[in-house]
């Protein structure tokens, strides 16, 4: 089963370890003091913790205790050498939710001016089981899609032509795919492309006072637009964000139902989206059409 060398371990634990040298002090310096906190030493640091979780997404483990237990504790202990119980483990990935998300943030791509805007959805459990989950009652909501009824929440992404993440958030199932969309390009320009689900005559006029162009495909019922050769062409390679889509969910493992508390749902999403992060392949456009297409 792949899993990741000795130099990609020490390079993505240099590349984690860099950053929270440079993160955690500014952190810690914006948290209040609490006198009644214990500050105890931890045998494992952030750094090594962020670097197990991704290297999980990274592998073809699809179970972390499996993943934790059975390779991480015998086969990399020369590694980490400070190796805690699985259980302790998982106490600790708490304390490493914000600097993993900040990670993740850190290695967002730079928007070219063609952007894809897709969500898709995070089931937290089975369709039968809704009535009986502890874990997200009360959090997470039921949605529809085109392939039916679903209970947990969706992630909107936006990717550009060379299939880099530039942006993410996760809201509740039933939030329209609209809403989020104009937080979430706040320092894109150029051209959006986007399925019908995104039609919308006010949204795409807020988009344009911001220098943005809104292009989705058109429903049933309304009238064939009128688009140039240059974004039918995108409108046809908007494949690219259901290519990522398809990479984090059957490579990465951004989605699964058997989360034990909201703090497991998080890291696993964060997590398999740095892995992806850290593909050396992405989808992408063809690289000598893009600056046509961004003048066009």
């Amino acid at each position: 089963m792949p899993i990741l060398q000795d130099d990609a371990l020490l390079a993505l634990f240099c590349s984690v370890d860099d950053f929270c040298e440079d993160f955690l002090p500014r952190l810690r310096a914006c948290l209040l003091p609490d006198k009644k906190r214990r500050n105890r030493a931890r045998s494992l640091s952030e750094s090594e913790i962020i670097t197990i979780l991704t290297a999980f997404h990274q592998s073809q483990f699809r179970n972390f205790k499996a993943f934790y237990s059975g390779f991480v504790c015998p086969y990399w202990r020369k590694a980490f050498p400070h190796l805690v119980s699985y259980n302790r483990f998982i106490e600790y990935i708490s304390s490493a939710i914000v600097p993993l998300c900040a990670y993740l943030h850190s290695l967002f791509g730079k928007c070219t001016g063609i952007t894809f805007a897709d969500p898709t959805v995070l089931s937290v459990c089975k369709n039968p089981r809704i009535e009986q989950n502890r874990v997200f009652a009360g959090i997470a909501t039921r949605g529809k899609t085109s392939t039916g009824w679903f209970f947990g929440f969706k992630l909107h992404l936006i990717v550009n032509d060379c299939g880099e993440l530039l942006n993410i958030t996760i809201t509740a199932a039933n939030t329209d795919d609209r809403k989020p969309l104009p937080a979430l390009l706040r320092e894109a320009f150029g051209k959006v492309i986007a399925d019908k689900g995104y039609v919308s005559k006010k949204l795409s006029a807020l988009l344009l006072e911001h220098g943005i162009e809104l292009i989705t495909e058109v429903r049933k019922n309304m009238k064939e637009q009128e688009l140039s050769s240059a974004d039918k062409f995108l409108l046809r390679k908007r494949a690219i964000v259901e290519s990522v889509i398809d990479q984090l969910k059957n490579i990465s493992q951004v989605e699964h139902t058997r989360h034990r508390a909201g703090t497991g749902f998080l890291w696993n999403v964060f997590a398999a989206l740095i892995a992806y992060c850290k593909q050396p392949k992405k989808p992408s456009l063809n690289a000598s059409k893009t600056g046509d297409l961004v003048r066009a």
